[in-house]
This record gives C-alpha cells, sequence and structure tokens, in this order.
C-alpha cells in the first residue's frame, strides 16, 4: 500500500535531503534548482531526472543559460513505499542521485557506488 503524504509534506522531505548534503557539495552547487512534481508525463515511474549542463561539462562559453532542473516525482517515490521511514530514504538516495548528475557522475558510476 503506497505511503499517503500532502504535497507540503513531501517538499519537506525533498529539503531535509538537500540539507543531509556535506556543506562543500551545497556551496559547489552552480546554477540548478530543484522542483517537485507529481509524475513524468512520459514515463510515470521515474523518480527524479537531472537536465541540464553538468559541472564537468562547462567551459568558458557557458554563460546566460537558464538553470538547471533537478525534478523529484512524487508520485512513484508514494507509491514504491511502504511507509514513511522508507520513503525518507528514498527521497534522498533519489535527490543525492540527481545532484550526482549535476557533478558529471553517470548512471553506471552511481550504481557502482550504491546510489542507482
Amino acid at each position: 500500500m503506497p505511503v499517503e503524504m500532502t504535497r507540503a509534506r513531501f517538499e519537506e522531505l525533498v529539503a531535509d535531503a538537500l540539507d543531509l548534503l556535506p556543506a562543500e557539495f551545497a556551496a559547489a552547487m552552480n546554477n540548478v534548482v530543484v522542483l517537485v512534481e507529481d509524475a513524468h508525463p512520459e514515463d510515470p515511474s521515474l523518480l527524479g531526472l537531472y537536465e541540464g549542463i553538468a559541472l564537468t561539462e562547462r567551459d568558458h562559453t557557458y554563460a546566460g543559460v537558464m538553470p538547471d532542473r533537478i525534478t523529484i516525482y512524487r508520485e512513484p517515490l508514494l507509491e514504491m513505499c511502504q511507509d514513511e521511514e522508507e520513503l525518507v530514504d528514498e527521497v534522498a538516495v533519489t535527490v543525492v542521485h540527481e545532484i550526482a548528475h549535476h557533478f558529471g557522475i553517470d548512471d553506471d558510476k552511481l550504481h557502482a557506488l550504491g546510489w542507482g
């Protein structure tokens, strides 16, 4: 049975996950916004998505671009978890996973590190 939770409470979980980042990583994040949406319109099972230009790909021509977007999808995370404790963990893993993409870490490396 999926977890039931208000959008506001879910957004708090995402904010709490961001607060878990070491200060040096949070300070290094640049031109990125973290959003919460209900579900990805084309892939409703997707938990999170990073869209943008990773820090490792930016060069001297990087200027005047819209912020990168990290979107955390609420509904699939609620559906996959049995209780709030599990949801807190899954939200944290998803947030870290997507932030890692911002830092240029690909899925293969994330899976090898246990953040798949």
